[in-house]
C-alpha cells in the first residue's frame, strides 16, 4: 500500500485532510510520527508558495510522497489581514480568542462596511522529485457578529457563511468538510491519489 506523508503538525488539520482521504487505499503517515526531522521556514508569501515549500521539502526528506498545505482567513476590510500570516496574528503565542478581539476591534474602528471574508487552502502533492498537484480553493462568508461554535477551530468561530446560517465552528465535521476550504482542495486531490495508487473509493 502506497504511503502518503501529511506534511502537516497541526491536528486538527490532520484530522480534516484524513477524514477527506479516509476511504482511500494509501496509508496516511502523519508528520508527528517524525519529531526529529527539521521544520522548514514558511516564507512564501502566498499560501500555495508555503504549501508547496511543505511538500517538495518533506518529500525530498523522506524519500515518501507528501502532501502539503498552507490556509489562511482573509478579511477584505482589513485589506485581506490576517492572511497568509493568520497563524502569526498579532503574535504567534496569541491565543484565538485574542485574535478575535483585536479583529472586532480593528473593524469597529474602521466602520467597516462590508464584512466579507473568507478562507483559503493550498494543498500540494509532491514526489521527491517533482510536484505533481496543487490547488487554492475557498470558501466566502461574512465575519460574524460575535463568535459561535466550538466544533471547529483556529478562525472558525467567526466565519459566518450566510447561505447556512451558521459559522464553521458550528458545523460537524461532516458538514464542514462539504464546504470548506480544505474539504475543497482535499477532495480536489483524490482523483490524483487514486489514480497513483490505482484504487478508486467513494467521494
Amino acid at each position: 500500500m502506497t504511503t502518503i506523508l501529511i506534511g502537516t503538525t497541526n491536528p486538527d488539520k490532520l484530522r480534516e485532510m484524513t477524514f477527506v482521504l479516509r476511504d482511500l487505499p494509501v496509508t496516511l503517515r502523519p508528520l508527528g510520527l517524525h519529531p526529529d526531522l527539521p521544520v522548514p521556514e514558511e516564507d512564501g508569501d502566498t499560501y500555495l508558495a508555503n504549501a508547496r515549500l511543505k511538500a517538495t521539502y518533506y518529500a525530498r526528506l523522506t524519500g515518501w510522497p507528501t502532501v502539503g498545505e498552507d490556509s489562511g482567513f482573509e478579511i477584505d476590510a482589513l485589506g485581506g489581514e490576517p492572511g497568509v500570516r493568520s497563524a502569526r496574528f498579532l503574535d504567534p503565542r496569541a491565543t484565538y480568542p485574542e485574535r478575535f478581539d483585536e479583529i472586532y476591534r480593528r473593524l469597529a474602528a474602521g466602520a467597516a462596511e462590508t464584512r466579507a471574508a473568507r478562507f483559503v487552502s493550498a494543498v500540494v502533492l509532491a514526489m521527491p522529485d517533482r510536484v505533481v498537484f496543487e490547488t487554492t480553493r475557498t470558501v466566502e462568508g461574512v465575519v460574524a457578529p460575535e463568535p459561535r461554535g466550538s466544533r471547529g477551530f483556529g478562525y472558525d468561530p467567526i466565519l459566518l457563511v450566510p447561505s447556512l446560517g451558521r459559522t464553521l465552528g458550528e458545523l460537524d465535521e461532516a458538514e464542514k468538510c462539504l464546504i470548506s476550504h480544505r474539504g475543497k482542495a482535499v477532495r480536489a486531490l483524490r482523483p490524483v491519489l487514486e489514480a497513483l495508487t490505482g484504487g478508486t473509493a467513494r467521494a
